[in-house]
C-alpha cells in the first residue's frame, strides 16, 4: 500500500503533493514500483496536527480521488479517514477501501456505514479521543488490549452480515515504544478470526527516535522493520517508499 499524503503538515511529506499533477505524477510512480494499493488522505494525524472540518477534508480529498480513478481506471483506492460522511464521498467517488485510524471510535456513524453497505474496511487500534491521540499512552498489556478492541469491533461489523476486514495494531498512536515493537513481534496474539494484518511503521518514530534520527534518513530503519513485520506474519505493507517495500516482499 503506497500513502498518498494531500496534506500540508504530514510528519514526512506534507506539502509536496498539493496540486493535481504532483499527486497523479506521484501516484503513477507507486504504481509503476509496484503498490497494489493508493491509500489517500486529506487529514494528518501526526503528532500536533490540526483538526480540520470535514468540509475541508472532503475539499481536499475529491479533486484528486476523482483525476486518479479517471487516470488509473482500475486502481485500488483505500481512504484514510474517520469520518463516515468523508467516506461516503469518497466511496460515491470510485475509492473502494476505507482506512480508518480510529476503528469507528470517532464517528459513531461508521461502523454501521460500513457494515451496512459491505465496504472493504482497515479497522485500526488507536485510542478513544481524537485529542489526545499521541499522548494517553496504553499502560495494559498491549496485545491484548488491541485484541480485545479488534474482537468486538469486529464482532459489531458481523452483525450486518459477511465483510471485508483488514486490521491494523496502529503502531505509533497512543502506545509507547517498547509498545510498538511487541506489536511489531507478535502480530499473531492479537489477529482475531484469521482475518489479515496491515502493518504502517514507514519513516515513523518507532524507527527514528530509536537510532536518533530523522524520518527524512529512516529509509534503512523501514526496510528492516518492514522485513521483521512480514516474517512476524505481517499480511500488507502500508509506505512511503513502494520500490524499496516490494523488494522486501520478493525477497522474503
Amino acid at each position: 500500500m503506497g500513502i498518498l499524503n494531500l496534506t500540508p503538515d504530514s510528519f514526512y511529506d506534507g506539502g509536496s503533493h498539493n496540486n493535481t499533477n504532483d499527486v497523479l505524477r506521484h501516484c503513477e510512480k507507486m504504481l509503476t514500483d509496484g503498490a497494489d494499493i493508493i491509500d489517500i488522505g486529506a487529514f494528518s494525524s501526526r503528532p500536533g496536527m490540526e483538526i480540520i472540518s470535514k468540509e475541508e477534508e472532503i475539499t481536499r480529498l475529491l479533486p484528486s480521488l476523482i483525476e486518479i480513478r479517471r487516470h488509473f481506471p482500475s486502481t485500488i483506492i483505500s481512504i484514510d479517514t474517520f469520518r463516515k460522511d468523508v467516506a461516503q464521498n469518497a466511496i460515491d467517488n470510485g475509492a473502494n477501501i476505507i482506512n480508518d485510524i480510529s476503528g469507528g471510535i470517532f464517528d459513531n456513524e461508521m461502523l454501521q456505514y460500513i457494515g451496512k453497505n459491505h465496504i472493504p474496511y482497515i479497522l485500526m487500534h488507536s485510542g478513544n479521543n481524537i485529542d489526545n491521540l499521541h499522548n494517553e499512552i496504553i499502560e495494559n498489556d498491549i496485545c491484548d488490549e488491541v485484541r480485545n478492541f479488534f474482537e468486538k469491533r469486529v464482532d459489531e461489523l458481523l452483525q450486518y452480515g459477511e465483510q471485508n476486514i483488514i486490521l491494523d495494531p496502529g503502531i505509533g498512536f497512543n502506545k509507547s515504544m517498547k509498545s510498538n515493537f511487541d506489536l511489531l513481534k507478535n502480530i499473531n496474539d492479537y489477529r482475531v478470526n484469521n482475518l489479515p494484518v496491515l502493518i504502517g511503521i514507514s519513516r515513523k518514530s518507532i524507527i527514528y527516535k530509536t537510532l536518533k534520527i530523522t524520518a527524512q534518513e529512516a529509509l534503512n530503519g523501514t526496510t528492516v522493520l518492514n522485513t521483521i513485520a512480514l516474517l512476524n506474519g505481517a499480511d500488507i505493507l502500508r509506505v512511503h517508499d513502494v520500490k524499496e517495500a516490494v523488494e522486501v516482499v520478493k525477497l522474503v
